[in-house]
């Protein structure tokens, strides 16, 4: 049998980094194995989920038989298109806002700060490149997965067709991910536009740039391509950006946009885009006024669809939505019980990290949870996230409206920066430090963060969360002094105070009589 050619790959721009990063990820030259007997598990789709399954199932040493199949980039979103690359750009992004805000430390700064965009553009494909070795097709091959390009669909009962080979499988994983789509704007097609999946591809600077999206992932980058030299501007359809997060916390990020300079277009509607010889023309309305704006590139940063086209699920007879994606249940079980999801596919929660917990779950239910003993469930994770704007909002638990809408009676502790002395050290007192706990009760139902390097905070809250520690418990850990997490043990030490009632001072008074 002779295998059949898959497509290759490119990504722009194919420089030497890029040439790297395919030869990691979907290497020219690759050639798909002769498939074993049968498969104890092959995974469709080597993103974040796809590559934890099979890396975890395979190095287990119990001599399973995996197989991974991926038709474009092994590494998925967060290596290509999304965590790596956005996180080395805001990392350069914020360098120019520390070089800006350098006066209030007493260093005179440049009156001209030079950004470098294409280097700046460079060194992300660089350390990109350099990840990339992690999510290789020979790292896997060389881990015992057996590795396939191209197209994997679904060709009966038990088997799965790539190419000429035939997979056969006992169990299956379907993580294909989830895409950017085209934003329902007349004309933008024509205009052409970028997305998360396009926008590192750029080797110059657009000098005008439109982003529609207020939601995490067009006001990080909105706020790093200003930084680095371009005209923003911001479309939201709703009144404030973030609005999935906490209200405090999106304002204070809102404020920050706008004392940087990014223009914001707040409960606008978009009506068409049109292409000029002056550029690119967005025609919106805001209050039922017609307004317009030219710039030289539109980011849409709005909407994601699930990678359910060409898997032949309905062979299988697996459920699945063109919005919601392939339907599981609780156990990440579809409605075939032999094949399971994973990851931007199934879930709501669109994370790299929740991709990558859901995937050990997949693992244990699907590989030791015989007669469905003992399986994992997704509802028993305790989700944390973070938006990578600065300052950052990190997220765990329960907000509080989530909370009154199941029944749970709540208090709020909220910790303003300004009162901790590492972030006045810092010039970093713009945010705060919100803990929910049930009223009555120290135990913590959820947590906001708002700081610099909120996304590194927020993991103490959520420890205390997985490992029932409550307020205070959290009192009594000691934090290094000073550091900006100090707000946290300022937040459990509030806590304490509120146990001071009067019949306890009364207590506490009678005890210094007797000591």
């Amino acid at each position: 049998m002779v295998n059949s050619p898959f497509q290759k790959v490119t990504v722009p721009p194919m420089d030497e980094y890029n040439q790297t990063l395919v030869n990691y990820v979907h290497p020219p030259d690759w050639v798909n194995p002769k498939p074993a007997d049968c498969y104890d598990l092959v995974v469709i789709g080597a993103g974040t989920a796809g590559l934890v399954v099979a890396a975890g199932a395979a190095g287990l040493g119990l001599g399973l038989k995996v197989a991974l199949i991926e038709k474009h980039l092994m590494g998925g979103d967060c290596l290509n298109v999304g965590c790596v690359p956005s996180k080395c750009v805001i990392r350069s992004s914020r360098v120019v806002a520390e070089i800006r805000e350098a006066g209030a430390f007493g260093i005179r700064p440049p009156e001209q700060i030079e950004v470098d965009f294409p280097a700046v553009m460079a060194r992300m494909r660089k350390l990109r490149a350099g990840i990339s070795h992690h999510d290789s097709a020979q790292r896997f091959q060389k881990i015992g997965v057996d590795v396939f390009l191209g197209n994997g669909s679904f060709a009966s009962s038990n088997t799965i067709a790539v190419g000429d080979r035939i997979l056969r499988f006992k169990k299956a994983v379907i993580a294909t991910g989830a895409r950017a789509v085209k934003p329902p704007i007349e004309g933008i097609e024509e205009a052409g536009y970028l997305t998360n999946e396009t926008v590192f591809s750029l080797i110059e600077r657009p000098r005008r740039l439109a982003v529609i999206g207020g939601g995490p992932i067009g006001c990080e980058l909105a706020q790093s391509f200003h930084r680095l030299g371009c005209e923003v501007i911001l479309f939201h359809r709703g009144s404030h950006i973030l609005n999935k997060e906490d209200a405090d916390a999106a304002e204070i990020v809102q404020n920050v946009f706008k004392r940087e300079g990014i223009r914001l277009v707040l409960g606008c509607k978009m009506q068409r885009v049109v292409k000029t010889p002056e550029g690119k023309t967005l025609y919106f309305t805001c209050n039922g006024t017609e307004e317009s704006v030219t710039v030289d590139e539109i980011l849409a940063g709005a909407g994601r669809a699930p990678n359910v086209e060409g898997l032949n699920l309905e062979m299988v007879e697996v459920a699945y939505d063109q919005r919601r994606g392939v339907l599981v249940n609780d156990y990440l079980q579809t409605t075939n019980p032999k094949i399971y999801a994973a990851g931007d596919i199934c879930m709501n929660w669109k994370f790299t990290h929740a991709a990558d917990a859901a995937a050990r779950i997949v693992i244990k239910n699907t590989l030791f949870s015989p007669l469905g003993l003992g399986r994992y469930k997704l509802s028993n994770l305790v989700m944390p996230w973070a938006t990578y704007t600065d300052p950052e909002i990190a997220h765990v638990g329960m907000y509080e409206q989530e909370a009154q809408a199941q029944g749970i009676d709540v208090n709020t502790i909220k910790i303003s920066l300004s009162t901790v002395d590492r972030a006045i050290a810092d010039g970093e007192e713009e945010g705060f430090v919100k803990i929910l706990h049930k009223q009555g009760s120290d135990e913590i139902v959820g947590a906001t963060i708002v700081a610099r390097h909120a996304g590194e905070m927020i993991s103490e809250i959520t420890t205390a969360i997985v490992g029932q520690v409550g307020l205070s418990k959290l009192s009594s850990v000691i934090h290094p002094y000073p550091t900006q997490a100090e707000g946290i043990k300022k937040a459990a030490d509030a806590y304490r105070r509120t146990l001071l009632t009067p019949n306890t001072k009364r207590l506490l008074g009678w005890l210094t009589k007797l000591s």
